[in-house]
């Protein structure tokens, strides 16, 4: 056989437009990760500020005005407002002006993110500077110790997303793409599901009592994990029923390329440029982050959000995988089984 025989027929045209598919994800994910966090600069951060009524406005309207428009300044109340409001994660910080003297408060919270915060105190130093006056920072809602920079909350949800679609990927793949009837779909759902408890229970387990990386409810994170990769497994699922094989590179898309660089873990979501900044929170990586770090440092304030978008992929992705298996389509066949039985024909 010529080579060009021999090359005709070892790369199909399926295979030929797999590779095409994973060169396009290589290229999408260098893109994705590069221009997420190439440039991390805080834009629009909801920002409280509390100042005698004399200056308040004043105040806002210089922190409105500085370069590149890193703050969405609003005036609080007082001091207690004001730390209510960043436990509540409505605002990431809030400067107290003390009218008496010239050292004023710049309350922060690390557990969102100590690179936001740390960008915060940055910022209000020079500002303070320039207007004569020094600055003291409390950290309202301060990182573990052991959560070096506030990542051990993004790379929990990391490692539940990946279990997620890694087990949903076998599960399929193991036996055919798609689900040849609605039993074997309550099968694999069945299945994911349990696993899930599982994964949300060890991973709750090894940051916490293991660990000590986070603080906060074990149970309330068990519950969230197994959440995260319940969701994360269904989208999959229903992804590989709608796509076949090329449904796993599309939950890998999603999941990996499009959700981890704008989940908001390396950089909180104020950081991140306006399109991942945009998307994060509606994808399992973005809202699984923003709720373990509320359970781990905010008293498990503000996480409805969150969990409604993780209970909508788990929904939806359970709907579709259901509702494909029940439409008539003829078995695909199993190349594993072809092979074996091919070579027990020679």
């Amino acid at each position: 056989m010529s080579l060009a025989a021999e090359l005709k027929s070892a790369v199909t045209p399926r295979a030929a437009l797999l590779v095409v598919g994973v060169f396009a994800l290589q290229l999408l994910f260098i893109t994705s990760y590069v221009g997420a966090l190439h440039d991390p600069t805080p834009k629009d951060v909801p920002f409280g500020v509390v100042a005698p009524q004399q200056v308040s406005a004043q105040l806002v309207g210089q922190l409105e005005r500085l370069p590149g428009e890193p703050l969405d300044p609003r005036t609080v109340t007082d001091e207690a407002e004001a730390r209510k409001q960043i436990l509540n994660r409505d605002i990431d910080g809030a400067l107290v002006v003390n009218p008496a003297g010239t050292t004023d408060t710049l309350l922060v919270a690390s557990g969102g993110g100590t690179v936001l915060s740390s960008a915060l105190d940055t910022l209000f130093t020079r500002v303070e500077g320039a207007n004569q006056r020094t600055l003291r920072t409390v950290d309202v809602a301060p990182a573990s110790p052991q959560d070096f920079d506030g990542l051990s909350a993004f790379y929990l949800v990391v490692g539940w997303c990946v279990g997620g679609y890694i087990c949903a990927a076998i599960l399929a793949i193991s036996a055919g793409s798609r689900p040849a009837n609605r039993e074997r779909a309550i099968i694999r759902l069945g299945v994911l599901a349990i696993y899930a408890i599982l994964g949300g229970l060890g991973g709750a387990v090894i940051v916490g009592p293991i660990l000590g990386a986070l603080p906060g409810s074990v149970a309330a994170l068990w519950g969230l994990g197994a959440l995260v990769v319940f969701a994360v497994g269904a989208a999959t699922l229903a992804l590989q029923s709608l796509f076949g094989i090329v449904g796993i590179g599309l939950a890998i898309l999603l999941i990996v390329v499009a959700g981890n660089p704008s989940a908001g873990g390396a950089f909180p979501l104020p950081m991140l440029p306006p399109f991942w900044k945009a998307i994060g929170p509606a994808l399992p990586p973005g809202a699984g982050t923003w709720a373990a770090r509320s359970i781990a440092y905010f008293k498990g304030n503000d996480l409805t959000g969150s969990l409604l978008v993780l209970s909508a992929w788990a929904v939806v992705g359970s709907a579709i995988t259901l509702v494909m298996s029940s439409l008539k389509r003829k078995p695909e066949p199993e190349p594993i089984a072809e092979e074996v039985g091919a070579a027990t024909t020679r």
